[in-house]
């Protein structure tokens, strides 16, 4: 594999302490390693919540599918992430999305947005999966003056992109909601909910079992490529032929496997904390009583909420290193961030934290189709940290694109459009210093 990390970010250290990890019985040990010749009409590599959506999609349809992880489910980014459902997907800006594709397409993506949100909750709701969810949408808190004006004029904006009411909260109506903070404002846009990412995957994981998808763990790729008129794929002990493939591997990508998606997508680290459950006295000595899900406008944002057993997570970009020394460093910068959003915690622990890989694109929007010199061959990635709604959405979009059947779901012209390489190829992560500074200075 050609990565552009270190190892250590793609080995077991920075998932040690993920909290949602203990919150689950499956540790990978139920996941076959793929062994011997194997045969599928479509063969999924990622098992995260794109590889399982589609998985499952396909496994509905009748399609023979099997799914093949490095690790085992859940290990990567999506049993990492902090749970957020919600709209999102894209870092391009409205203007940016309208100037580039149009209105329409804007218009288009924005309902993908709310239908990925709503994706989610009927999996949630027609597989039985209990994934602790919480929240009534989401509320973004401005960290200073001018994009708490930014907010207020965002009101208008959401109901006419999203045809949703947004609701704008004064300084000490966020107190009064149980949401207090150094915040200047916040705005509530009423979609979206909280829930714990791996009892998702684990939902995900039945389910798909139960419609005949083979989910194998250990069972990295190693080779892609054609094979007659379907595709052939290799681990250390298998190989999966395969009429299509899709790959779902997100920022856990590699730039060889296969060589189109050399430059196309750039990992970035998010690194996240959870205390210990905090008491109610505690919960009022901050101020914080709400369990909505919550952001702050920073470029290089905070995400926070309190989960329904009163723990409190707490989230934000990762280090541009990756090596225990550099895991350490950011987890405590991590902790001195929380320490002075939420002073009156100081004393509380915070026994679980750790980081795992967002994925974006040149082009700031996700990427959703075909993978255009490897015919049968399908890719979903860049969901610059929203892949819990977006991820499960680009999932079943593919399940029916690699059945060359129309989607059941809307697939936007945003997400049809090329995924541009990133300038600098292999060292493209040189771009990351220059461009966290940017947004921090634009934090001021």
């Amino acid at each position: 594999m050609t990565r552009i990390f270190p190892a250590f970010a793609y080995g077991n250290g920075p998932v040690a302490g993920c909290f949602w990890s203990t919150t689950v019985a499956d540790d990978g040990a139920e996941y076959p390693s793929a062994q011997g010749d194997l045969h599928a009409d479509v063969v999924v590599i990622g098992a995260g919540f794109t590889g399982l959506s589609a998985a499952l999609h396909l496994a509905r349809d009748g399609v023979d599918v099997v799914v093949l992880d490095a690790a085992y489910p859940g290990w990567g980014a999506s049993g990492r992430n902090g749970g957020f459902c919600c709209l999102g997907g894209a870092k391009a800006s409205s203007a940016d999305i309208a100037q580039r594709f149009g209105t329409a397409a804007l218009m288009g993506w924005r309902k993908a947005e709310k239908n990925a949100v709503d994706l989610v909750e009927g999996l949630l709701q027609d597989h039985g999966i209990a994934a602790d969810t919480h929240s009534q949408g989401e509320t973004i808190l401005a960290h200073n003056p001018r994009n708490a004006r930014d907010l207020q004029r965002d009101v208008a904006r959401v109901k006419a992109e999203y045809g949703v009411k947004a609701t704008w909260h004064d300084p000490s109506d966020l107190d009064a909601l149980g949401m207090a903070g150094p915040f200047r404002g916040g705005l509530t846009i009423p979609v979206g909910f909280g829930l714990n990412p791996r009892k998702y995957v684990a939902g995900l994981v039945r389910a798909a079992r139960g419609f005949g998808a083979r989910i194998h763990g250990r069972s990295a790729a190693t080779s892609i490529q054609q094979n007659g008129s379907g595709i052939e794929v290799r681990t250390a002990m298998a190989r999966i032929r395969a009429r299509r493939l899709i790959l779902a591997t997100n920022g856990y990508s590699s730039d060889d496997l296969p060589p189109w998606m050399a430059g196309r997508y750039m990992p970035a680290q998010s690194n996240v904390l959870v205390t210990r459950p905090l008491s109610q006295s505690e919960l009022d000595a901050a101020g914080w009583t709400s369990r909505q899900m919550a952001y702050d406008t920073r470029n290089l944002l905070h995400y926070f909420r309190l989960m329904p057993d009163n723990r409190f997570l707490f989230g934000m970009r990762g280090g541009l290193l990756a090596s225990p020394q550099a895991e350490a460093a950011i987890t405590a910068r991590a902790r001195s961030h929380f320490d002075r959003m939420f002073p009156a915690w100081r004393h509380v622990e915070t026994p679980h934290g750790w980081s795992g890989m967002v994925c974006f694109s040149a082009n700031r929007v996700p990427y959703c189709g075909a993978i255009p010199d490897l015919p049968g061959a399908f890719a979903g990635f860049a969901f610059h940290g929203n892949g819990v709604a977006m991820g499960s959405y680009t999932g079943a979009l593919l399940a029916d694109l690699v059945q060359d059947k129309p989607t059941r779901l809307s697939h936007p012209e945003v997400m049809r459009a090329n995924a541009p390489r990133f300038p600098l190829g292999r060292f493209r992560r040189a771009l990351l210093p220059a461009g966290y500074a940017l947004a921090g200075l634009k934090d001021l």
